[in-house]
């Protein structure tokens, strides 16, 4: 049923105007960093040409965790394969450049250099064209270095704030792959607003590091106004006497108390008696110091009710609480099924899965899906002609090699 919906509303909205329509962009991205950039333009609009290797994104054949990466990150977009090491595949890209809006990369240094596609050989062949290259780290002396979402995690403090003393644990997403995507994207939208004044592009750069530091602005802050060293998030000392994890009847639920209003909510909502009235428990500073004492008492009455009564007895009391998932819950979330929140994408041939829609909403509607990942080569032929390729020209290129141009699984 959820996979009509989705198609219903493809249908529906496929021809609905969105914010950028008629932007021509080349993704020369890898992985995550690069596509998930792409991605969010796909969905907003723009016409998002993924540019792979003859073989396709070497993450169409990834195993284990990868499985699935091309996928969850390549929806709304159109492919070319190239081989960008002939003579006859840099000339094709050359011929893309010209005429496109903005070209995404995120190969490693000096990659597209090499290839003669970097940003001074793209600016003569496109004046207009915004350039974004993204990166392990922005200018500086690391700026050649090698990096990777897991690196910067540990450089940057975002894996010793999330694992426990002693234990630095990278996140348990690429955070850091899509903070650096979406940064990408603010510096190309921030570009193209100028080009309107000036009608000249311009190299824009985002990155892993500084994105993972950015995360990190909060606790510099507060840095700033302790003498004593950061601790771990797991090590935090506690704001709020109720602001944890509880074990029901049936599986994990969170319930955060962070005013005294939610607690004396709570307190009715539950029925937990004489006790939670006594007066060490009426103001914030007193539960806290009591907080063993209440902590037991509350495990002890939520340890026999099943995790649905407890979460709608505290959404009725609005009271800030979830359900510990896992993420294949989400799947299922009633409040993700409705109004576009999931889409169903293809996978592999006969397998989809349900995966979230960007998380933004425009004119009171979610951005729709209007085409699955493509194969490789999927919308080549629109494109180069686009371009200015001649069809024979497209035709010959293809049967020497150079380009894959029929969307056929390498």
């Amino acid at each position: 049923m959820g996979e009509d919906k989705d198609q219903d509303d493809m249908q529906d909205r496929a021809h609905d105007p969105l914010p950028l329509t008629g932007l021509r962009i080349l993704d020369f991205g890898h992985t995550v960093m690069g596509p998930s950039c792409g991605l969010v333009l796909a969905d907003l609009g723009a016409d998002v040409t993924r540019i792979e290797p003859i073989a396709g994104d070497r993450t169409r054949r990834l195993g284990g965790f990868g499985a699935g990466f091309f996928a969850a990150f390549n929806r709304n977009k159109s492919s070319i394969g190239i081989d960008l090491k002939t003579a006859d595949g840099r000339r094709v890209a050359e011929q893309l450049i010209r005429n496109s809006d903005v070209l995404i990369e995120n190969f490693a240094p000096k990659t597209m250099q090499r290839l003669g596609l970097d940003w001074p050989m793209a600016r003569r062949l496109n004046p207009k064209l915004v350039y974004c290259s993204m990166k392990g780290y922005l200018s500086g002396p690391y700026e050649e270095l090698p990096a990777l979402d897991e690196v910067v995690q540990m450089q940057s403090g975002l894996a010793f704030m999330t694992g426990p003393a002693g234990r630095p644990l990278r996140a348990g997403a690429s955070v850091v792959d899509i903070l650096g995507g979406m940064f990408g994207v603010i510096a190309i939208l921030a570009a193209l607003r100028e080009r309107e004044a000036t009608g000249l592009g311009q190299l824009v750069r985002s990155s892993l590091y500084e994105s993972a530091v950015f995360l990190m602005s909060q606790h510099l802050a507060v840095s700033a106004t302790s003498a004593e060293p950061l601790q771990p998030m797991p090590e935090k000392k506690i704001a709020w006497a109720v602001y944890d994890i509880f074990q029901t009847a049936d599986r994990p639920v969170f319930v955060g108390v962070t005013s005294n209003k939610h607690w004396e909510r709570l307190r009715e909502q539950f029925r937990f008696g004489e006790w939670a009235h006594e007066a060490q428990f009426s103001s914030q500073d007193g539960r806290l110091a009591a907080r063993d004492v209440l902590m037991n008492r509350i495990s002890f009455a939520f340890a026999k009710l099943p995790a649905e009564v407890i979460l709608a007895g505290c959404r009725k009391a609005k009271v800030p609480c979830a359900p510990v998932n896992a993420p294949e819950d989400l799947a299922e979330d009633e409040h993700l099924a409705c109004q576009g929140g999931m889409h169903s994408i293809d996978i592999a041939p006969g397998l989809s899965a349900r995966l979230p829609a960007l998380p933004i909403e425009m004119g009171q509607r979610r951005l729709p899906l209007r085409a699955q990942p493509p194969l490789v080569g999927s919308g080549a032929h629109n494109r180069l002609r686009e371009a200015g390729l001649r069809e024979t020209e497209i035709d010959a290129l293809a049967a020497t090699g150079v380009l894959t141009i029929d969307g056929r699984e390498q």
